[in-house]
Order: structure tokens, then C-alpha cells, then sequence
């Protein structure tokens, strides 16, 4: 039998989701963002990079202002009004103490009980090869989650006022292989189609096929590969570790 999923958390009133790239919150979350932003809940995002080198035919100077303004458009139709950049280099971002104390501090600045971040695993299940950058800024962001609750880590961070946050409940990644808990898609799947589709530029370079197309076709075809652990509904799904 296969084992179902459970309803994720929902005695929070804050998020924060973290991510390498714009349109990573948008290929499979942005339907459970859409979802808790209708309940009232306050979701901000925080990208550890503008995309720069996501588009081939498009120089990286030119290519940051142009992602940032998409995912900026894409954020508002789930109801996301706050969504910052750290400027990491796009394609190399590095694990290791700069990104967790930038991550930190942000945790510490927006005080969220749920942390939302992408698959930090070598792979995607198979042998689909996760990207550096999705490593480095989820296992980050696992990390910064401790690391914004102790005042002897980043030490410097008080001293810029930011004070210790200890409030920080779940990390829920996506894209995980091994979900245990997931949102209902139902209510949230169409502004989720239409969130990614905001990156209009970035998918019509990604392929051929019809942008609108393209994009129903991925997210309604995960959301129901998800249904049947999930009581027959379709789902996003996440691998939720509890603080």
C-alpha cells in the first residue's frame, strides 16, 4: 500500500521560502504559497541569486533586472508582496559560512515559523542530477534555521540589531524524493500555472513549446502524480523536518 502524505502544518502565521534562483519556488510551490496566502498567512521569498546566467542567448548584465522583474510579477499572483535577493553569483553559489550567515540574518529579519527551500540532495530520486546551486542554498537554508536562534553564531548579526530568532518550527524542502507531507493544489493550481508562466522570458528560451502549454502540463501533471497518496487530491508535496 502506499504510504500516504500528511497535511502539512498549518498553526503558523509566517513564512519564509528560500531559493537559488527565480522560478525555483514557482516550479512546484507556488500553488501551497497561493494556498496559504488566501488563509492569511504572510509568505515572503528570498532568492539567493537574480537568475543571471539562466538564459543562454541573454548576457547576464542584462539578463538579472529582466528575471528579477518576472519573479517580482510571478510572486504577486500567489499573494507574495516582499521578495528580496542576496546577490550570490548565479551557477556558483558556495556552501559555507557567507550564505549561511546571509540566510541567517534573514531568518532573523523576517521571524518566520516555517522555512520553505528546494531539494539539497545530489539528486532529483533517480538519476536526475540535482544543480550546485539548489544543493548549497537548501542545505543553507537547514542550517541557517539553527543558526538564526544562537546569538554565538554570527555574533556580528546583533551587533547590526538583528536579534536571535529561535522561532523557527519546520523546514519543509520541496522537491524532496522522500515527501512526507503535502498542501492541497486544488484551490491554488490555476494562479500557480499563471505564476510561472510570468517567466515568460526564461521558459520561451527553455523550450518550444506553447509557454501556457508548458507550463499546465508540468504543474497539473505533478500535482496529480501526487494524488493518489494524498486522497485522491492534488497535491504539492514537501519532506517536512520538525525544529
Amino acid at each position: 500500500m502506499t504510504e500516504q502524505l500528511e497535511v502539512m502544518p498549518t498553526d503558523w502565521r509566517r513564512a519564509l521560502a528560500v531559493v537559488a534562483h527565480p522560478d525555483d519556488l514557482e516550479y512546484g510551490c507556488a500553488a501551497a504559497v497561493a494556498a496559504w496566502t488566501d488563509d492569511g498567512r504572510e509568505v515572503a521569498y528570498l532568492l539567493a541569486t537574480r537568475g543571471e546566467a539562466g538564459i543562454d542567448t541573454l548576457e547576464p548584465e542584462k539578463c538579472a533586472p529582466l528575471r528579477e522583474q518576472e519573479q517580482r510579477a510571478s510572486a504577486a499572483v500567489v499573494g507574495v508582496t516582499r521578495v528580496d535577493f542576496l546577490d550570490h553569483r548565479d551557477g556558483v553559489i558556495e556552501y559555507g559560512l557567507d550564505l549561511r550567515r546571509d540566510i541567517a540574518a534573514a531568518v532573523r529579519r523576517y521571524r518566520p515559523e516555517l522555512i520553505v527551500t528546494p531539494n539539497h540532495r545530489d539528486t532529483w530520486g533517480g538519476v536526475a542530477w540535482n544543480t550546485p546551486d539548489h544543493r548549497a542554498v537548501g542545505r543553507a537554508a537547514l542550517d541557517a534555521a539553527a543558526d538564526a536562534g544562537n546569538r554565538w553564531i554570527f555574533p556580528e548579526l546583533t551587533e547590526q540589531g538583528l536579534e536571535p530568532w529561535n522561532g523557527v518550527r519546520w523546514v519543509a524542502v520541496a522537491g524532496s524524493a522522500t515527501a512526507t507531507h503535502a498542501v492541497d493544489a486544488t484551490a491554488g493550481l490555476e494562479r500557480s500555472v499563471q505564476s510561472l508562466l510570468a517567466h515568460r522570458t526564461y521558459i520561451e528560451a527553455l523550450t518550444d513549446q506553447n509557454p501556457e502549454e508548458y507550463c499546465r502540463t508540468f504543474l497539473t501533471g505533478n500535482a496529480e502524480a501526487s494524488a493518489e497518496r494524498f486522497g485522491g487530491r492534488p497535491a504539492v508535496t514537501f519532506e517536512l523536518f520538525a525544529r
